[in-house]
């Protein structure tokens, strides 16, 4: 199978030059994937469930799905929403149980975001 790429949608992409995702053969690895859309909502579930719907497109399109997801890394800017962000998480990945980090960092590229998620897949 040759290499697919999901485009990242985002004003960093083309300057930093990332795709949302990229599979080649079973494995697909979704890049960092912050609350980006119209809206930020200030909420970190709502930011937490919005990267992750992201997240579950960018699978989509290169034919994989949450139940295929092996790895997550959730990457926050306050230990206190851990739990928020880890509700919307387990709403995509509680039967699935990915092995999964929650990080604690000092910031992410925009200062209103709290939450910022990585997944990778291996497709059956």
């Amino acid at each position: 199978m040759e290499r697919r790429r999901v485009p990242a949608i985002s004003p960093q992409a083309a300057t930093v030059g990332y795709s949302r995702a990229v599979r080649d053969g079973r494995h697909v690895h979704v890049s960092g994937t912050a609350p980006i859309g119209d809206t930020l909502p200030a909420d970190p579930y709502e930011q937490g469930a919005r990267c992750l719907a992201i997240i579950v497109a960018a699978l989509a399109e290169v034919g994989a799905a949450p139940e295929d997801v092996v790895r997550t890394r959730v990457y926050l800017t306050d230990a206190a929403d851990w739990e928020a962000v880890g509700r919307a998480h387990g709403e995509v990945f509680g039967d699935v149980l990915p092995a999964t980090s929650f990080v604690v960092v000092a910031g992410l590229l925009d200062p209103g975001w709290k939450v910022e998620i990585e997944a990778e897949a291996l497709v059956p």
